[in-house]
């Protein structure tokens, strides 16, 4: 059992990925350094250290998944982890325990600081042959 319903971690996917294109997209077409988005993604380190607001767009998908109930936000990280390879298919429980054994109040930040978090969800599905929309 998943304990997400698909269309939670669909939307959730087609979020972060509106919000990586948006990090792209303030790096300027001219601008040809591989590491602008990780330069985009420093400052908002460097806001989140001092109190200050780094992203209407990151702190909505931060709050999208804090709103989410435990269950829902432990799936979410265990998916995560399954499709960036920390866990596979067959220890799908196991990554659910650790999941949840490890909950903070923070999984939205934890989550939303995970580089290629989409495309790990989007992974993560595939190897629980759920389909993704």
């Amino acid at each position: 059992m998943l304990g997400i319903a698909i269309e939670k971690v669909s939307d959730l996917i087609e979020r972060v990925e509106a919000f990586d294109a948006g990090l792209e997209e303030t790096d300027g077409p001219d601008d040809a350094r591989p590491e602008c988005k990780i330069d985009r993604l420093d400052e908002f380190d460097d806001a989140r250290e001092t109190g200050g607001d780094p992203d209407p767009a990151h702190r909505e998908l931060v709050e999208f998944i804090d709103t989410l109930n435990l269950d829902e936000q432990v799936a979410l990280v265990a998916l995560a982890w399954l499709g960036r390879g920390t866990y596979d298919r067959t220890e799908w429980d196991d990554a659910l325990r650790a999941a949840r054994h490890g909950h903070t109040d923070h999984t939205g930040e934890y989550l939303v600081g995970i580089p290629l978090l989409g495309t790990y969800l989007e992974e993560g599905l595939n190897q629980l042959e759920q389909r993704y929309h």
